[in-house]
């Protein structure tokens, strides 16, 4: 069953991984400093009590290390080569991150000796807990037994998740087919039950039963749900649960009063404050150490086109409200990339992106000017990409619901660039709005810093740039 934290669905399995790892980090601590000082912690550091909030801050900053290297995305896919990778690449900028600190903070210093110790033991914890726990991650006993009622198309969908990151939190016990329904699912698969759905669910011990009926008005059996419900078995419908299970909302079975009614879209104002002073902060720590990468940028692009030629880039975008702004961003294409004034989608191999361009895409450089944006309170640090008013135009004529993600201020990153490549025509769009949607309906600051966090994956191994 996901475990919910501050409106975002973490699934059962990365919720025990984290707790594992946490648990052997701060043992590698431990391990380190006894290690180091012969054992003898009591006149180094007073007593082994004064441990616990060095080892507790040391876990911290490798797992969220680890957090934007993308160890922790349910839909990770790397194999044991790439995970090792990235496990390296965690351990040496948490490293890095922890000497930088312990500057600042020597109350939570341990010590050179004992800092290398509990960084290699650390590592070594990390890959023996991560060998072992997805050696069993996919067994059963992780996995929610679920009970579809339907046996239509809505049903059929749930087995379409061909995503092995999208299935990984439940197994289909079997189908209920509605008297409504026009069967989208093999005969086999169909249960036949006699009796109460309620008492058959608790004598096979299954944990959800989502309703999944083509026709909502006609083929609900309120009485046979609401039993359940009172038994302790956990009733959701189709449109939740693959929220749920897949981070987005599904258009195809969106419809307005579930929008209405669900949980989600708040916004408070002590959260838009809190929100907007995140932005600042984020904004300049980025500024900060973005500089000197901004005025190499700066300097390659001259030396490409010329001392003369333009730097900057400004295109009109939609943002909050659907009010205009221009948004700003280092030039990657040609001066004359849209000679005739049609806006034209970015394509894989554009022929017009420049040389320096194609390195700046590549690493998301070209990005950097938008802290402007967000500093003019244009833009926010994560939200959804904004688009040109043509494309905006003719993207709410064709999806529906496409306005909506123009109820929060658009982003540098946001939750759909992680999530699904870049969006270069109708259906990408589509696609990312259902991504969007979700990160509205679900946007907290925790969420937030979560997005930005597995950005730098996205940065670092060059995912979804065009």
């Amino acid at each position: 069953m996901p475990v919910r934290i501050l409106n975002h669905y973490v699934h059962m399995q990365v919720f025990l991984l984290a707790a594992l790892e946490f648990f052997a980090l701060v043992g590698g601590v431990y391990a380190g400093v006894y290690l180091r000082f012969a054992g003898d912690m009591d006149n180094v550091f007073g007593s082994v009590g004064t441990m616990w909030h060095r080892a507790l801050f040391f876990a911290v900053v490798i797992m969220l290390s680890m957090t934007a290297m993308g160890l922790y995305h349910a839909r990770l896919r790397p194999q044991r080569t790439g995970i090792a990778v990235r496990l390296i690449v965690s351990f040496v900028f948490g490293g890095g991150a922890l000497v930088l600190i312990f500057y600042l903070l020597p109350s939570l210093y341990v010590g050179r000796g004992a800092l290398a110790l509990a960084l290699v033991l650390g590592f070594v914890m990390i890959s023996i807990v991560r060998a072992a726990f997805f050696s069993m991650a996919d067994d059963e006993i992780f996995k929610r037994r679920i009970l579809v009622f339907g046996a239509g198309e809505k049903a059929a969908s749930i087995l379409g998740l061909r995503r092995r990151s999208d299935r990984r939190g439940f197994v289909i016990h079997g189908f209920v087919k509605s008297n409504e329904d026009t069967p989208h699912v093999e005969a086999d698969r169909i249960l036949d039950i006699p009796g109460s759905m309620s008492d058959y669910a608790i004598e096979n011990d299954l944990d959800e039963i989502v309703v999944a009926i083509d026709d909502r008005r006609r083929g609900v059996h309120i009485p046979a749900l609401l039993d359940a419900k009172l038994n302790g078995i956990r009733v959701t419908d189709a449109l939740s649960f693959f929220e749920r299970e897949t981070g987005k909302v599904r258009l195809d079975l969106l419809y307005p009063s579930w929008l209405i009614y669900s949980d989600g879209f708040d916004r408070g104002r002590l959260q838009r404050v809190l929100g907007r002073v995140f932005d600042i902060v984020f904004s300049l720590i980025l500024l900060l150490f973005a500089l000197p990468f901004m005025l190499a940028v700066i300097v390659a692009i001259k030396m490409e086109d010329g001392w003369r030629a333009p730097v900057l880039y400004r295109q009109t975008r939609v943002g909050f409200k659907g009010r205009p702004f221009d948004v700003l961003k280092f030039r990657s294409m040609t001066t004359d990339a849209e000679r005739d004034g049609v806006a034209q989608w970015a394509q894989k191999n554009d022929t017009r992106v420049t040389k320096v361009g194609a390195v700046i895409r590549k690493y998301r450089l070209d990005e950097l000017p938008q802290v402007l944006n967000v500093l003019r309170n244009e833009m926010a640090f994560v939200g959804p990409r904004p688009e040109r008013p043509s494309f905006v135009e003719e993207l709410s004529e064709k999806i529906p619901y496409y306005s909506e993600r123009h109820c929060v201020k658009p982003g540098i990153t946001g939750w759909a660039q992680l999530c699904y490549e870049y969006g270069a025509s109708m259906e990408d769009s589509m696609e990312k709005l259902q991504y969007d949607l979700f990160y509205v309906k679900n946007r907290t600051l925790l969420f937030d810093l979560m997005v930005m966090l597995q950005t730098a994956e996205v940065v670092l191994w060059k995912s979804g740039a065009r």
